[in-house]
C-alpha cells in the first residue's frame, strides 16, 4: 500500500497567535521578535499584512522598522506558542498515532492506516485545516504526498490556509518547475553553489548526475538528488516520545561577578528552578543537562552531562548543573554570565527503566514539592517562595531567572 503523508505548518504561527491576543491590531502589519523597547533582537515571523510590506523573518528589528515605520512588534510568548502547539498536536492525534513535530508550528502524520475510518488524505487534510480554524481561531496550509519531503513542499505550495496534493502522477509537472531552493536543506549557500552550474530547479536537480552533486556537496548531494526525486522512504515518528522542542534553557548576566563556589551555586539553583519549571509546565523531561559559563574575560565554554533517567526534577537538574561546574571550571577569573539548558527532551508519560539506586518514592516527593512550588508562584508571583539557600546573598537572591527562556524546535535528521 503506497504511504499516505500530511505536512502541516501553521500560517504565520507566533504573529496568528499573538493576532488573536491582539483583536485591535486587525487589518495592520504585526511582528513577533526581540525587544521592541530595547530595539534589539530579530523578526521571529511577521504576519501576511506586513510580509506584504517587505518585513521578513531574520530581519533585525530596525530594518523591520525601516521597511515599514508603522510596524506593530510584540515580544515572543514562548509559553503561549507551545500552548498552541500541544493543541495542534491533540487535534492530530485524532487522525493518527504516528505525528512527528518538526518545531513547534509543523509536524507530519502518516494517515496511510487512517482511511477507513477518516477517509482518503485530501478528506482527513481538509477536516484537519476546517478543525484548526474552528476549534483555534488560526490557519494551516496542507501538504499531501506519498513522501515526507514532497508533503512538505506541498504545505509551502499554497499558503495560506491551502491544502496541495503531489502524486506520482503529478510531481514532475507541478513540483519539478519550483526552484531548488524551496526544497528542504537547500540553504543559501547550497543554492548558490547550485546556481553556478546552472541548477536553479527541483526538476534540473533530479535529472543531474549524482555523482557530481556528491563531488559538490558530500553525501550531501545524494541526500538532495534523492530528495528532488521522491526517493524518501525516512519514517514518520511515533507520537508520544518526541518533544516539538529540542531544548528549553535559560542563562543570566548576573547582578554582580560571581567569586565562588557558593555564588555560582545560588545562581545554579535559580536557573534549575527556571527551566525545571518549564519542563513541567509543558509536560517534557529530559535526559541531558548542559551549563554555558563565560567569565569576565569573556571566555565561555559549554558542557553538558547524560542523567541516569530523564526528570523535570529541580534538585536534579541543579546537581547535575552543579557536578559540571565543580568538574570544568578552575577560577582562573570571575564568572560574569551563566545558563543551564535542558535536551534530548521526551514527553513526561514517557515509560522509563526503574533503578534499583535511586528511590523512586523520594523523587515522587520531590516532584509534588516542586509542582506546589509551581501552583504558589502561578497564583502569587515568582518571590512569592523561594528557597532559604538563596538568601545566603541578597543581590543574587533578587534574580528573577523566569523572565527569560530560549526554546529550540526539534530537525529533520534528529535521530536518524
Amino acid at each position: 500500500m503506497e504511504r499516505t503523508i500530511l505536512h502541516s505548518d501553521a500560517n504565520c504561527f507566533y504573529a496568528s497567535v499573538e493576532m488573536l491576543y491582539h483583536p485591535e491590531y486587525a487589518g495592520h502589519p504585526l511582528a513577533v521578535g526581540g525587544d521592541p523597547e530595547a530595539r534589539h533582537g530579530i523578526i521571529l515571523t511577521a504576519n501576511y499584512t506586513a510580509k506584504k510590506k517587505g518585513v521578513k523573518t531574520g530581519m533585525a528589528l530596525w530594518q523591520a522598522k525601516m521597511a515599514y515605520p508603522d510596524l506593530i512588534i510584540v515580544p515572543p510568548r514562548m509559553d503561549l506558542y507551545l500552548k498552541f502547539s500541544s493543541m495542534l498536536r491533540e487535534i492530530y492525534g485524532e487522525y493518527t498515532d504516528l505525528v512527528e513535530p518538526y518545531g513547534c508550528d509543523e509536524a507530519w502524520l502518516d494517515v496511510t492506516d487512517s482511511a477507513i475510518l477518516k477517509g482518503d488524505g485530501r478528506k482527513i487534510a481538509e477536516e484537519i485545516s476546517w478543525r484548526v480554524k474552528k476549534e483555534l481561531g488560526i490557519t494551516v496550509s496542507i501538504g499531501i504526498s506519498w513522501n515526507k519531503i514532497f508533503a512538505k513542499l506541498g504545505s509551502d505550495y499554497k499558503k495560506p490556509d491551502g491544502i496541495t496534493a503531489f502524486s506520482k502522477g503529478n510531481y514532475k509537472e507541478l513540483l519539478w518547475r519550483l526552484p531548488a531552493a524551496d526544497l528542504l536543506y537547500v540553504g543559501r549557500s547550497t543554492r548558490k553553489t547550485l546556481d553556478r552550474y546552472g541548477i536553479k530547479t527541483i526538476g534540473e536537480l533530479a535529472l543531474s548526475d549524482p555523482e557530481f552533486l556528491e563531488r559538490l556537496f558530500g553525501k550531501m548531494g545524494l541526500v538532495l538528488y534523492s530528495f528532488a526525486n521522491g526517493w524518501d522512504d525516512s519514517p514518520v515518528s511515533s507520537q508520544g516520545y518526541e518533544a516539538p522542542v529540542k531544548s528549553i534553557g535559560n542563562s543570566t548576566t548576573t547582578p554582580r561577578d560571581l567569586v565562588n563556589n557558593l555564588d555560582v551555586q545560588i545562581v545554579l539553583m535559580a536557573l534549575s528552578e527556571s527551566v525545571a519549571a518549564r519542563l513541567r509546565k509543558h509536560g517534557f523531561k529530559c535526559k541531558v543537562v548542559s551549563i554555558t559559563i563565560r567569565d569576565s574575560g569573556l571566555f565561555s565554554f559549554s558542557r553538558q552531562k547524560k542523567l541516569e533517567c530523564p526528570t523535570d526534577i529541580t534538585n536534579e537538574i541543579m546537581a547535575a548543573a552543579n557536578a559540571l561546574f565543580i568538574e570544568h571550571y578552575n577560577w582562573q577569573h570571575p564568572i560574569r554570565s551563566l545558563g543551564i539548558r535542558a535536551e534530548k527532551l521526551v514527553l513526561a508519560d514517557i515509560p522509563v527503566q526503574l533503578d534499583l539506586f535511586i528511590s523512586e518514592e523520594q523523587r515522587e516527593k520531590q516532584e509534588k514539592m516542586d509542582q506546589a512550588v509551581d501552583e504558589i508562584r502561578r497564583r502569587f508571583g515568582y518571590f512569592s517562595i523561594q528557597k532559604a539557600f538563596v538568601y545566603q546573598d541578597k543581590a543574587l537572591a533578587s534574580l528573577d531567572a523566569q523572565s527569560s527562556h530560549t526554546v529550540h524546535p526539534v530537525g529533520y535528521f534528529n535521530g536518524r
